[in-house]
């Protein structure tokens, strides 16, 4: 009744239904659909809207998993155990020394008083692990991140002079935090990927080079300029005021020098001493707690009893005890709108930065993180934090991987980390007011110097995409000479117009084919399995040992030119996709390979007009020199210039499998080549195979373009048409292709354990070249080696020996004989039918008409 009413709308409307069965054109006298060998048919469906939209529909157990997996401890915390407990004491003491400086450090970086990186620091420490997928993360202030947050709070001082710089932090922080949390709520954590590591490794690098360049001013004691105006200019300037140096130069130098200087003994000593790794690695790791420690209690000696004013050098002085601006944030329209157009890179610095660390460390101690829950974690982090007057953090790259030494063994590391900071807020702000603000400088110019990426790291960059290194070098010098923000965009917009342009301009490959053996030694392997057997190496049943393999015929993938490649059969031709199928890069794929077919063909029928002033504006013909010259020697103009040795066009194979999915535009543009090609080989008609397809939408919009069926032709109604299928034994375990797939294992497992030295089986690609026409692929005498010749009045090609032990079906639905499994198949019942049309030409004149009434 519903099918019946939809009939009467769509009659309605005007809309022609597509039959839902296209092929059963085809199912009449003369066009076999299916071998007699195949147990039954199979006939495959189209996918269908509405069950993809069931699909999206969560179900009870997949809602479940969803709210189980935003609290991942949930899974680990119940086999908490004593050792675990040890291994995350060490490391959380660890990275507790070592956070409390830096977060003073780096709230100087973003003009924040030093406890606001306390307390950001306390917050995504104790936050974190219920949120985590990472055991070696650690999220708190960071340089990157500090420095922008310090350009944003100076350039809104200007705009609104009455809110403080640390109410504008909390405002970024809530704000950034949201987006983050919204889209790891949503679980979209894939957006990260949109960011390629060179745009990744260009902000690291621009972004350190601009804190360095940054905080030289403060660590000589230079003064009388801004710091946050562009890298070089802070840099002209600093060069410019070295005779203004004042003696904060020797605190903050010589406290650079020695943080470089622990860090290379305790490298030299584990090497040399590798017995006491651990040891050095935990001094080396604290150098940055001795390094202050030390020149706090210098600064205490020298400025002990001084007044604020009459202190030698810059000293921290006061810094608060508890949490002083633990209150409700302040988030109105005014700071809202000023913050907008921050956010985008605000975002981008939240989470390329942890994403990719948090990555990189998983592989590394072999585990996987959930990007989406890591972005959770963040967006909590941010949002809560600012209710203790924190702002905006996130994950730290040089702590996680002093974490991740130091022996961490779960997220709750986090807590004792945060119990460190706790105590540091409350019992040590005495200790914080000699701290001197040029060894905090030297602190943090030490820290970013290892985001700055190796020469080693560029060549190899190099190696593998030259053009992604002037990305690199790009997205460097626009962060040094303009900001950090422009520099994100940049090396971002450049490495989508780079995928851009690759994906626009993609034009795929004629293939050719070529037969190849594999040898081993000097033994073709598929000769003599038994012999092969005792180098170590099992073959299975035995096979032909040549098979046929496809190859660009311009050699552009590198194979070997000596390699004789040609179009496998005349007027066939193979078309792989480069870059995938649709509307972006359909034109340009499609008119490089129609100019290549118009190159290497001919029509089948030359155009011929009365008149000169029937033919096209576009086509305008031979000249009228020619045309005297044709006439003159008595032949046709329009053959003058036609290559009499170039074939006909016949067929089309489609190699889609690089695509996985197809659009409105690309199939259209495809119907249309279809019609203009149909016109070049007219009265023929072009056959168009497609092999390799792996997406069922990409055959339902296919076959809505009339593909995957053959067309046919009116003034050959009763043309039979050879319909090859690729076929498959059927029968699960009991198969004998299953028993002897078994016996096979069993028998490469005895080989390799018997010799596990055997030599490497090296593949010679050894083309042999065909030139008798009775040896093409797929002819109607010879298909391909373990393939029997195709049968008159079959469908499918007789099984090999293989398996006739066991049921065969065919291995693609019989209403679309056109969709192949691979290359081979589609080119065998490319040849065959062109063969079989051939015969039926040559059939035809010599017939007559009694001869079509008997095929009738």
């Amino acid at each position: 009744m519903s099918q019946r009413a939809g009939r009467l709308v769509a009659k309605a409307l005007g809309i022609k239904l597509q039959d839902n069965d296209p092929y059963q054109e085809l199912d009449r006298p003369g066009a076999s659909m299916m071998s007699d060998r195949t147990d039954h048919s199979f006939v495959e469906e189209p996918p269908k809207v509405l069950d993809h939209l069931n699909t999206l529909v969560p179900s009870g157990k997949e809602t479940y998993d969803y709210l189980f997996s935003l609290f991942p401890f949930l899974s680990w915390i119940g086999h908490y155990n004593l050792q675990w407990l040890i291994g995350d004491l060490v490391a959380g003491i660890t990275i507790g020394a070592v956070v409390v400086p830096q977060g003073m450090a780096y709230a100087k970086l973003a003009n924040l008083p030093v406890q606001f990186g306390l307390y950001s620091s306390f917050m995504g420490v104790l936050v974190y692990w219920f949120f985590a997928t990472s055991k070696d993360i650690t999220i708190g202030p960071v340089a990157v991140m500090s420095q922008l947050t310090g350009g944003i709070v100076a350039d809104l001082a200007i705009t609104l002079p009455d809110v403080p710089g640390h109410v504008i932090a909390s405002a970024l922080a809530i704000l950034a935090g949201s987006i983050v949390l919204f889209i790891g709520l949503i679980r979209c954590g894939w957006i990260v990927d949109v960011i390629s590591l060179t745009a990744l490794s260009a902000f690291m690098t621009g972004s350190a080079l601009n804190i360095v360049v940054g905080q030289i001013p403060s660590m000589m004691g230079i003064t009388g300029f801004s710091t946050r105006e562009a890298p070089y200019i802070v840099f002209i300037h600093t060069l410019q005021g070295l005779p203004r140096t004042t003696l904060d130069a020797a605190m903050g130098l010589t406290a650079l020098t020695m943080l470089y200087l622990i860090r290379a003994t305790c490298s030299y000593a584990a090497k040399r001493w590798p017995r006491h790794q651990r040891l050095a690695f935990f001094l080396s790791t604290l150098r940055t707690v001795f390094v202050i420690l030390l020149y706090t209690m210098i600064s205490w000696l020298v400025n002990r009893g001084l007044p604020k004013d009459k202190v030698k050098f810059k000293i921290l002085l006061d810094v608060p005890r508890g949490f002083q601006n633990a209150a409700v944030p302040v988030l109105n329209k005014p700071i809202a709108s000023n913050l907008a157009s921050y956010l985008p890179a605000t975002v981008i610095v939240l989470l390329i930065e942890h994403i990719a660390i948090s990555k990189s460390f998983g592989r590394v101690n072999n585990y996987t993180i959930n990007p989406s829950q890591e972005m959770v974690a963040i967006g909590v982090t941010n949002v809560l934090g600012p209710f203790l007057g924190g702002y905006a953090a996130t994950g730290s790259f040089s702590r996680t991987a002093i974490k991740s030494k130091a022996g961490v063994r779960t997220p709750f590391a986090g807590v004792i980390t945060a119990a460190v900071v706790l105590l540091a807020i409350y019992a040590l702000p005495a200790v914080f007011y000699y701290i001197p603000n040029a060894s905090l400088a030297a602190v943090i110019i030490h820290a970013v110097g290892d985001l700055i990426t190796p020469p080693n790291t560029i060549y190899q960059f190099w190696l593998v995409s030259p053009l992604e290194v002037f990305i690199f070098f790009v997205g460097v010098f626009v962060t040094v000479f303009s900001t950090i923000e422009n520099g994100i965009y940049c090396t971002v917009c450049l490495s989508a117009a780079m995928l851009l342009y690759r994906i626009l301009r993609a034009k795929g490959r004629f293939l050719g084919r070529v037969r190849v053996a594999s040898m081993l030694g000097d033994h073709v392997v598929g000769e003599d399995s038994r012999r092969l057997s005792e180098y170590g190496t099992f073959t299975g049943s035995p096979e032909a040992p040549f098979r046929n393999v496809f190859l660009p015929i311009t050699h552009a993938d590198g194979s070997n030119p000596e390699v004789e490649l040609d179009n496998p059969y005349p007027g066939i031709f193979i078309y792989r996709f480069a870059e995938g199928f649709n509307y972006t890069n359909a034109s340009h794929s499609l008119e490089y390979m129609t100019e290549y077919i118009f190159a290497n063909t001919r029509r089948t029928s030359p155009a011929h007009f009365s008149r000169p002033g029937d033919r096209p504006w576009n086509d305008p013909g031979p000249s009228r020199r020619k045309l005297k010259a044709a006439a003159a020697a008595g032949v046709d103009a329009g053959t003058m210039d036609v290559d009499s040795n170039l074939p006909t066009l016949k067929a089309i194979i489609l190699d889609f499998s690089s695509v996985n999915h197809v659009d409105i535009t690309s199939v259209q543009q495809l119907i249309d080549v279809r019609n203009q090609l149909d016109r070049y080989a007219a009265p023929d008609t072009v056959d168009w195979h497609i092999a390799c397809i792996s997406n069922r939408w990409a055959k339902r919009a296919l076959a809505a373009g009339g593909f995957g069926f053959p067309t046919m032709r009116p003034d050959v109604p009763h043309l039979r048409w050879k319909s090859i299928f690729s076929v498959a034994e059927i029968g699960g375990a009991q198969s004998a292709a299953a028993a002897a797939e078994f016996e096979d294992n069993e028998k490469e497992l005895e080989s390799s354990t018997r010799q596990q030295h055997a030599s490497d089986t090296l593949d010679l690609e050894a083309a042999i070249s065909k030139k008798t026409d009775g040896d093409h692929l797929g002819s109607s005498t010879s298909m391909a080696e373990g393939v029997a010749p195709v049968r008159s009045g079959t469908s499918a090609p007789a099984p090999a020996p293989a398996l006739n032990s066991g049921r065969t079906v065919a291995v693609h639905g019989i209403n679309r004989p056109l969709f192949h499994v691979d290359l081979t198949s589609a080119l065998q019942s490319a040849i065959a039918n062109v063969e079989a049309r051939g015969e039926e030409a040559d059939a035809k004149p010599s017939a007559g008409s009694a001869s079509g009434e008997a095929t009738d």
